[in-house]
């Protein structure tokens, strides 16, 4: 099965376009639908920090609503069925994250769980969903470990991993300087100790002698005294794995000190609204990241007939917004890859087809994606997004350079 998203024009307008195409997939004999599942409906739940200390993800959630209510409206719904996502603020606080998931499942009797953000919530929901069979399905959290088919089958990531991230940051460090010494302040989690294990990955038995690693907390104020510390090492590069409050905090702290590495800041904290104009957008000039969802403020897609429709949506459903915040894009593609996964369930709505059919995705192409990316998965692989670009912030915006970059791997 190859799936594709296209669009067509009505009249002068961008329509809410025909994502047909979307391709058909081989079906097995129709189970017992999952609850939630109706002749009109199909009940999803997931976990958003609304509130907390990295509220300024909720902008996921918001949009995931939004474009799941675009979704219905333009089309119906998948096969005739509206999805209806119940969206729970859990302040990024995993024993919040359990109460909600229980409340989801148990009484809401949600089908399955979509979209969820956060490595420790998700953490937090892994055991019990996957005990009680339920998907928990393109979670919203690059951790190396949502790839484990084996542990957990229920669970699949849906954005590149963490660790692919690091060791392309890594891999480019040494190609610019061989000797150089690497620097790296994360957040003291699993998200955070996954871009450790990634540079690990590349310098093996030197990382001991060439790298520096201080962690924060969730809870601490701020991050000042960690970039100090971090500066005194001597490093030449620092990578950055923090979410967008101390990400903007590390970001003003470099610049204020005079300390001018080879600055990498983590792909998920890299938005203008949240972290870059916050942060003060000439601080950080020349700064690296890396990127696979078009970003809606970049020029280069002004013309872009995906771009056009995504921003018009925004416009409608999430109206007030800033729709070059490509946290709002990255959900878009997270919602279309959910449809895609509905539409080639069929009339099969069991939880064990779900999770089938969303191991079953092959050279998915979004129209939120860079040219050339697509998504693909297996029985045995749940990651569907291996690719990426590698950008440089030029004080306005992000500058995509060099080709697609595979990851996964060494």
């Amino acid at each position: 099965m190859t799936g594709g998203i296209w669009f067509r024009r009505v009249g002068s307008a961008m329509a809410t376009a025909a994502l047909a195409a979307f391709g058909t997939a081989a079906l097995p004999a129709r189970a017992e639908n999952a609850p939630g599942i109706t002749d009109s409906e199909i009940k999803l739940g997931q976990n958003m920090p609304y509130s907390g200390p990295v509220s300024a993800y909720g902008v996921l959630g918001k949009g995931h609503l939004a474009f799941v209510h675009w979704y219905n409206d333009a089309y119906g719904g998948v096969n005739g069925r509206k999805i209806n996502l119940i969206s729970m603020d859990d302040s990024y606080n995993p024993s919040k994250s359990v109460e909600n998931v229980r409340k989801m499942v148990e009484e809401d009797r949600v089908a399955f769980i979509f979209g969820s953000i956060g490595t420790a919530g998700n953490t937090a929901v892994q055991k019990y969903l996957n005990e009680n069979k339920v998907p928990q399905l393109f979670i919203a959290t690059g951790a190396d470990k949502w790839g484990d088919y084996k542990k957990f089958p229920w669970t699949m990531s849906w954005q590149a991993t963490f660790r692919t991230e690091a060791q392309i940051y890594t891999k480019y460090i040494l190609h610019q300087n061989p000797e150089a010494k690497i620097a790296v302040l994360y957040q003291n989690d699993d998200y955070g100790k996954d871009y450790l294990n990634g540079i690990k990955d590349v310098l093996g038995d030197k990382y001991q002698s060439r790298a520096v690693a201080v962690s924060y907390e969730v809870s601490d104020p701020t991050v000042d005294s960690q970039v100090l510390q971090l500066q005194a090492s001597g490093a030449e590069a620092l990578i950055v794995a923090a979410t967008p409050k101390f990400a903007a905090q590390s970001i003003r702290k470099v610049y204020d000190v005079g300390w001018k590495p080879m600055f990498f800041m983590s792909n998920v904290s890299i938005a203008a609204d949240s972290t870059m104009i916050p942060a003060g957008p000439e601080k950080s000039i020349g700064m690296l990241s890396s990127a696979y969802s078009k970003d809606p403020g970049d020029p280069a897609w002004k013309d872009d007939p995906g771009t056009e429709l995504y921003r018009s949506i925004v416009r409608k459903y999430i109206p007030g917004e800033n729709p070059n915040d490509f946290n709002y894009e990255n959900s878009w593609g997270m919602v279309l890859t959910l449809v895609q996964v509905l539409k080639q369930c069929g009339d099969d709505l069991s939880r064990e087809n779900i999770m089938r059919q969303a191991a079953n995705i092959h050279d998915l192409e979004l129209p939120s994606l860079l040219p050339g990316i697509k998504l693909n998965t297996s029985p045995t692989d749940y990651h569907p997004m291996k690719q990426m670009q590698m950008q440089r912030w030029d004080g306005k915006g992000w500058v995509r350079f060099g080709d697609l970059i595979t990851g996964g791997g060494l």
